[in-house]
């Protein structure tokens, strides 16, 4: 029989990277973290000692709280988090037991600077076509889900990000950290230097390349992309509405490259085998 106040890490692991994934809540001690400075991605660290502060606003929504060990401080804040109306569950083994299955776990060491409500604050050019759409789908999902995104002119890029402590993405520079190398974009540099590498976002990555690089032969998907991409551009003169409907698109193509690559349709339609999939976040 299940648990109502835990979940395991193959249970998480599936719901990583969905727009329904819970809020993740990292509560791990200062010295514990210190040992492996690494998070499940898409959690925010958290101090136990003052839940009561910061727990109400979680009232109503979807939790999971982890700890190094899974045991008495994430069972704590978990059951802090459902007296104050959260559906709050405790990630079983903790942070230990998602790092020893080989999960992925987010290097935070790259993540910038947070603000001081606690989100990212990332810049980059507007009229965002492919890359600059994927990028903040990636950081949204599986770095960190406040995330903010600038979109300006590109000669204005550097600028407002010293001016305004943003972290730039996605424009050409030798000094740029977050922009394409070699035959790589800048999806597949942060797919990489966070540590999230999958195969659900390796298939990703190679799609996102091929439809942001003309390189239409990297993967049968890119053409597809490479066209709603280019539809999305036309259709929104607003960017930040543009990224919004385009996070759907990539929630719909992460969850095809977890699990539904195996499904065919064709007309009559077939009856389909009773298979579930686990690739999630799974290596």
């Amino acid at each position: 029989m299940s648990s109502t106040t835990s979940i395991t890490f193959e249970k998480l692991s599936r719901l990583i990277g969905r727009a329904d994934c819970p809020v993740l809540i990292d509560v791990c001690t200062e010295p514990d973290f210190a040992c492996d400075p690494r998070l499940v991605p898409g959690a925010i660290r958290r101090s136990h000692d003052d839940v009561a502060h910061w727990g109400p606003a979680h009232a109503g929504q979807d939790v999971v709280v982890i700890c190094q060990k899974g045991l008495k401080l994430s069972e704590g804040v978990a059951g802090w988090l459902r007296h104050f109306g959260a559906r709050a569950r405790n990630l079983e083994g903790g942070a230990m037991a998602w790092a020893k299955a080989g999960l992925p776990m987010l290097v935070t060491a790259r993540v910038p600077e947070r603000r001081s409500d606690g989100s990212t604050l990332w810049v980059t050019r507007t009229r965002p076509k492919i890359d600059r759409i994927a990028c903040p789908w990636l950081i949204r999902r599986f770095i960190d889900p406040s995330a903010v995104f600038l979109f300006v002119s590109p000669a204005e890029v550097r600028g407002v990000a010293e001016r305004f402590g943003a972290t730039s993405f996605d424009i050409e520079g030798e000094d740029q950290f977050w922009s394409h190398r070699g035959e790589a974009c800048t999806f597949d540099m942060m797919v990489s230097e966070f540590g999230l590498a999958c195969d659900a976002l390796h298939t990703l990555a190679a799609i996102v390349r091929g439809a942001d690089t003309a390189r239409l032969d990297l993967a049968p998907e890119a053409a597809g992309l490479l066209a709603v991409s280019l539809g999305l551009s036309r259709m929104f003169s607003d960017d930040l509405r543009q990224l919004e409907a385009g996070m759907l698109i990539y929630d719909a193509l992460y969850r095809w490259c977890s699990d539904a690559m195996d499904e065919t349709h064709n007309w009559p339609a077939a009856r389909p085998s009773a298979k579930v999939s686990t690739k999630g976040m799974r290596l």
